[in-house]
């Protein structure tokens, strides 16, 4: 096909598009001695930084083809920021059935939505998705900003029976089916997972990595492109500066084609796949080692988004914590949310230490301490967990439930414990977020190697085959999920500490919708016996249902369940700064709700 110059004008945008009688073909390399659009390849051929599509075997060419996915134009809404319930998860190990011969796709997440939709969680937290030059990755040495990790689709030869599946869920929600040809290669694939999340009530938050690219920069890379000779000891990539992180290069964000390279990605990614928002990657190493421009960068990329789609979720990672993160610009960087380890490390804290085998008081002081963390005026700003993909990876930390008891992480002690760790988490202020597995009391760290730590994959044979410890936990998880879905107060801005006591193990903190009610008591009891006739002050007198009571879930239905009959009576005994108490039946490692 000729070229021509015909169709290029400043508003031509970057990359290779598709026009009515052929492409456009734009790129930023104002040191190239002359730029070639290959078809086949040859000597020194550089990928397009902006191909939506790339062809396997790695390094591939670069494909082009129109946008015209098969979007079921649905009700689905972003969530408002207070609803939202993060699940973590890696679409490679995730739910991997065709391992060893091939990782999870996103095509087998989607396979699980139906179980995510009923536990109860509102939106799903991908770990980077943009492809990597290595056959296994946690996703955050990519070097293809713009297309998905081929290793993540479904190959040509599978496709058909992914698609009858992909078609029985869409059967299920009345809506049309795919045709096999409209989920051909990986980015029709993920398109496919999120209209299907949204089918499903599903927000999808992509995580990116902007402080950085790769890890293993091959030679058609970004890190070539338009690559100068060496000079005073700088490298003179186009994109990057000489500061390394975890392997990679940092951004030049003094760089304004560097700037709006990540920008328009983000942007691409919010309107190309309609996903719901982004979970962003050391957002405090694109400030440190960005300086001075990094901040500014931040700026406008959160100012772009939130003019591009206001109700997308844009989510900092920042260490250490730094409240004016969230703050709007031009004070803070205009992030909605940011990451805070203080609930996680003060829970993993007093989880690990009840675990020993003595009465040792148990620092629930520093607990309350972490509920709500310092310099934050709204309680959505900040998302805690116990577990994370860094936390619980291999040879890291301990899941919660080993961490409840390293012997025997399925006996009670590791039951209850881990249910009063995840239980906190969902009743306290925060968007809380559950890492694949956690659910259904995974024990196992985790591990992006799925060939060389097959053991580490997630256990959902012992769900599917009735494990039933699994299924009571899953239950567990699910019930208390829908009692914060039903109480307001638990999404609320109102926010007490009540009661607090180290030796005896108990915590109490009072929620609500400030100007509307809705109170909810949280009660929460690390003693390996039952305490009876427990005062603790209440907010009004009269009776308060006991909506959830984790007890009831060992052995389910706990036999020999220990509570307060479903109800209490507040009367007027003043304590705790309240008019009101009640005397409550603690069961041993429990935490228990109480509404009006």
């Amino acid at each position: 096909m000729p070229a021509s110059l015909d169709h290029i004008h400043p508003d031509t945008p970057m990359g290779a598009n598709l026009i009515a009688d052929g492409a456009t073909f734009r790129a930023w390399a104002p040191n190239a001695r002359a730029v070639y659009v290959i078809g086949e390849g040859s000597e020194g051929p550089k990928r397009d930084p902006y191909a939506r599509e790339l062809e396997a075997p790695f390094p591939s060419e670069c494909v082009v083809r129109t946008t015209d996915f098969p979007w079921h134009a649905g009700r689905f809404v972003t969530p408002p920021f207070h609803e939202f319930v993060i699940y973590q998860l890696h679409v490679g190990t995730f739910f991997a059935p065709n391992v060893p011969h091939k990782g999870g796709t996103f095509l087998d997440v989607a396979r699980k939505l139906p179980y995510l939709e009923e536990l109860g969680v509102t939106a799903l937290q991908l770990l980077p998705i943009q492809e990597f030059q290595t056959s296994f990755s946690l996703g955050y040495n990519g070097t293809d900003y713009f297309s998905p990790e081929m290793d993540f689709a479904v190959s040509d030869a599978d496709l058909p029976r992914y698609v009858a599946e992909m078609n029985q869920l869409l059967d299920a929600k009345g809506a049309a089916r795919y045709r096999t040809e409209e989920l051909h290669g990986e980015m029709n694939q993920l398109k496919a997972l999120v209209d299907l999340a949204h089918l499903h009530g599903l927000a999808v938050i992509l995580d990116v990595v902007y402080n950085h690219a790769g890890g293993e920069f091959g030679d058609q890379s970004l890190y070539f492109f338009d690559r100068q000779p060496q000079a005073g000891g700088n490298n003179n990539s186009l994109y990057f500066t000489d500061k390394g992180h975890a392997g990679g290069l940092v951004f030049d964000y003094a760089e304004p084609e560097v700037r709006d390279f990540l920008i328009q990605n983000a942007t691409f990614f919010l309107n190309e796949y309609r996903v719901d928002g982004f979970r962003y990657d050391q957002v405090s190493v694109i400030d440190h080692d960005g300086a001075p421009h990094g901040w500014r960068f931040c700026q406008d990329l959160t100012s772009t988004l939130h003019a591009d789609r206001p109700s997308a979720l844009h989510h900092a990672e920042y260490w250490s914590v730094n409240p004016v993160v969230v703050q709007p610009v031009p004070e803070g960087a205009g992030f909605d949310t940011t990451l805070t380890d203080g609930l996680r490390i003060a829970l993993r804290n007093v989880i690990g230490n009840a675990s020993a085998p003595d009465d040792r008081p148990l620092d629930m002081t520093g607990l309350v301490r972490s509920l709500w963390p310092e310099g934050f005026s709204e309680e959505w700003r900040f998302v805690q967990g116990p577990e994370n993909h860094d936390i619980v990876y291999r040879d890291r930390e301990l899941r919660l439930a080993r961490l409840a008891d390293p012997s025997n992480p399925r006996s009670w002690y590791g039951r209850s414990r881990t249910r009063v760790a995840t239980g906190l988490s969902l009743t306290a202020p925060g968007i809380p977020m559950l890492f694949m597995g956690q659910e259904f009391l995974e024990d196992k760290q985790w591990a992006d190697d799925f060939v060389s730590h097959p053991e580490l994959l997630l256990y959902w044979a012992g769900l599917e085959q009735g494990d039933k410890q699994m299924a009571d936990h899953v239950r567990f998880t699910r019930e208390l999920l829908a009692c914060r879905r039903n109480s307001p107060g638990l999404r609320g801005q109102g926010f007490r500490m009540v009661h607090v006591h180290d030796q005896n193990r108990v915590l109490a903190f009072h929620r609500w919708v400030e100007g509307q009610g809705h109170d909810v008591m949280v009660v929460a009891h690390l003693a390996p016996f039952h305490r009876f006739g427990y005062r603790i002050g209440f907010p009004s007198g009269g009776d308060w249902r006991e909506s959830f009571n984790s007890d009831v879930y060992e052995n389910w239905v706990n036999p020999g369940v220990v509570g307060n009959g479903g109800q209490v009576i507040a009367d007027p005994y003043p304590m705790h700064e309240f008019a009101f108490s009640a005397e409550l039946a603690l069961p041993a490692n429990s935490i228990l709700v109480f509404t009006r």
